[in-house]
């Protein structure tokens, strides 16, 4: 199952059928605890739509499947992240906290962003001006409940400057935590199975159209587990109207830095694609 959030409206694509309803409270719709059977018995009443005019609702624009979520992340999590944290870092002495935090039982987490700084499908997502190495990390993204309960996944997008964070480990929240530092989406695949570790994650770069960065890793790569991250989150934290947890990536473009214009697509297995393209702020 997949939903959409429209400018006016939501997508609800299940199986081979499609139902197109009204705009929906996202806080209370991702509060609920069994939010797949809930999906299932509001859009009961929902007008039922043919595949062509889903596509073109889609193809007018789309909003990030959030309400007032927060939207945390874990580092480190993959061992090509761990390698790449720990050559940027090497000059200021941080090399050793990337590699203790990777065999480490607690996870690196991290607060990444409040839905005023996350960017719809489609729209700008952005690199800072004090920056001067900057990359997209595309991440699985975990839907999770107020109890804890992962729901369904999403592709995330961490925009992250590398300049900034290698410089100094402790300069990690202005790294990561600015006004157009992620996207989510381009939907929300709700599922009460875990997703397939064989599913892969693909990351995309285009500068003037042409193909400038591709990268691709499979799930399995993911040292941490879903389930085991999410655990760690809610030790110590609340969420009333659940959250999101980007899970870390294992893609990390090297000798590459984004520039304004640049276009960024993140594709996961089962779940869809994300494009967002380059600005600065």
């Amino acid at each position: 199952m997949k939903i959409y959030k429209l400018p006016s409206g939501t997508l609800l694509q299940q199986e081979n059928q499609v139902f197109l309803g009204p705009e929906l409270d996202w806080d209370v719709l991702l509060a609920q605890e069994n939010l797949k059977d809930h999906l299932l018995s509001k859009s009961k009443s929902w007008t039922k739509i043919s595949s062509e005019e889903a596509e073109s609702l889609l193809e007018k624009g789309i909003l990030a499947p959030m309400g007032n979520q927060e939207i945390w992340a874990a580092g480190v999590t993959y061992f090509r992240s761990r390698t790449a944290r720990m050559e940027e870092s090497q000059d200021a002495g941080g090399a050793d906290f990337y590699d203790k935090v990777y065999n480490a039982d607690r996870p690196e987490l991290f607060f990444k962003a409040t839905a005023s700084r996350v960017s719809a499908p489609g729209s700008a997502v952005n690199i800072r001006k004090d920056s001067t190495w900057d990359v997209p990390e595309p991440e699985l993204t975990l839907v999770v409940s107020p109890s804890g309960k992962i729901q369904g996944y999403t592709c995330g997008n961490d925009m992250s400057s590398r300049s900034i964070e290698g410089e100094n480990p402790l300069y990690l929240p202005q790294a990561k935590v600015y006004a157009g530092c992620a996207a989510i989406g381009p939907c929300l695949f709700i599922t009460d199975k875990a997703i397939e570790e064989t599913a892969n994650i693909r990351l995309e770069i285009f500068r003037d159209d042409v193909l400038a960065f591709v990268g691709e890793t499979p799930l399995t790569q993911l040292k941490r587990k879903p389930k085991e991250l999410a655990g760690w989150l809610f030790r110590g934290n609340t969420f009333p109207i659940g959250c999101f947890l980007m899970t870390g990536t294992g893609i990390v473009p090297d000798d590459f830095t984004l520039e304004v214009g640049d276009k960024v697509r993140i594709g996961i297995d089962e779940v869809g694609v994300l494009e967002n393209f380059i600005e600065k702020i």
